[in-house]
């Protein structure tokens, strides 16, 4: 067993401690648990230069920050460190300069994107749990990276997604060896189904914040980009958000970073990003209130952030609050467009909800929210390549003579 600096787990709303090394759900009010450490030892005995030199996979360079306690239940498919990629030629058609527009491009991970930190999480303390059945609602990508990091584990995996989830996503699940069902309603209805059958089946609720790993998964991000950025940050992160899982996690990770005295700069400004057909965070932040009620009739093509209702609502609210950020709403039209423009102008290609983030950027740089000298980072979370794209309708016959003025 390797050293683990955990102390204990702690109530995100009373405070309430709950001790480490035992299954746990959400707290005694329902809201979720978060992992905390012995910082100072942490930091005594790790250093930046030991991450470094690190020879394990990806995110899993930061173990020493993670619970997992038993290297042989770190549970791996290859992980990397994902790249920051200037928009250096789309930039000025978002209204920014080349070089201060920063997209982290989740895609590269497995299963192609950012639900692999969170899931192989919650996989791996799973399997150090001696757990064998994991259930999730999804729609789309969380489901696919649990399948995928379940079975690595030997765990068995079922999967409840909206009906209408890309049909993409729901093969993907199935080919990666899980059950998968859908249903007729949204993600929240999903999630009511995986609540209500825990006593009767047995499996283990994994859905987003009501475990307490996933954050710690997420959180794997913001230590990355800080490390990334020579142990400092952007003035800026615009994050699409759906559960909110990654934005609460990497404002968990500045802070332990800043108490291990290993950034000592200022904090970036937090932004939720929301489809207009589906914004209960961003209009909670508007009103001033902690918590987002049931958006109904939820609403976008950019299925991630189709996200009715949050168990960990007030955590988001409360860190783009006090990062001094804001919510944001955009267009799914305007989602298309700029997913559009950065593709031709940069070659990236962007998933809906990546995109969400960009057309935010843009918006926020037209209103004065931020200024063009801010460095900001926009999370694309995962490939675009599971997406619909526009058919290609140019064909040439090989028997008759090419007409070479068309090109």
């Amino acid at each position: 067993m390797t050293k683990t600096y955990v102390t204990h787990l702690e109530c995100s709303m009373t405070g309430k401690t709950y001790p480490a090394g035992q299954i746990h759900g959400l707290s005694e009010v329902g809201r979720p648990l978060l992992v905390r450490y012995d910082l100072q030892q942490l930091a005594a005995d790790v250093s930046k230069e030991d991450i470094a030199h690190s020879v394990e996979p990806g995110f899993w360079r930061y173990s020493s920050m993670l619970p997992v306690t038993k290297p042989e239940n770190r549970v791996s498919l290859g992980e990397v460190v994902t790249p920051l990629i200037d928009l250096n030629f789309s930039a000025p058609g978002l209204g920014g300069l080349p070089g201060k527009a920063i997209v982290k491009d989740e895609g590269r991970l497995p299963t192609g994107s950012f639900k692999a930190r969170g899931l192989c999480l919650a996989v791996s303390m799973a399997k150090e749990f001696g757990i064998d059945h994991l259930a999730i609602p999804t729609n789309g990508n969380a489901g696919a990276a649990m399948a995928a990091y379940a079975r690595r584990a030997g765990q068995k995996a079922t999967v409840f997604c909206p009906e209408d989830t890309p049909d993409i996503n729901i093969r993907e699940i199935q080919q990666q060896g899980a059950q998968v069902w859908k249903v007729n309603g949204l993600i929240n209805d999903c999630g009511k189904i995986v609540g209500e059958g825990k006593e009767s089946v047995g499996w283990f609720d994994t859905s987003t914040l009501k475990e307490p790993y996933r954050i710690e998964g997420k959180k794997t991000m913001g230590l990355e980009l800080a490390e990334q950025m020579g142990w400092n940050l952007p003035d800026v992160i615009f994050y699409p958000t759906g559960g909110g899982t990654g934005l609460i996690g990497m404002w968990k990770a500045f802070h332990e970073l800043k108490e291990m005295g290993w950034i000592d700069c200022k904090l970036p400004k937090m932004v939720a990003v929301q489809a207009e057909g589906c914004a209960p965070i961003v209009k909670a932040w508007q009103d001033g209130e902690e918590h987002a009620p049931l958006w109904e009739n939820a609403h976008t093509f950019a299925a991630g952030i189709r996200v009715p209702i949050a168990v960990g609502d007030f955590l988001i609210i409360r860190a783009v609050r006090e990062s001094g950020g804001f919510g944001m709403m955009v267009s799914d039209e305007e989602i298309a467009q700029v997913r559009d423009l950065i593709a031709k102008e940069d070659g990236l290609l962007l998933c809906p909800e990546g995109a969400a983030t960009a057309v935010a950027y843009k918006k926020a740089l037209k209103q004065g929210l931020i200024s063009k000298d801010d460095t900001a980072v926009l999370y694309n979370c995962a490939t675009g390549l599971k997406y619909p794209m526009a058919a290609v309708d140019n064909d040439l016959d090989k028997n008759k003579p090419v007409d070479y003025s068309i090109f």
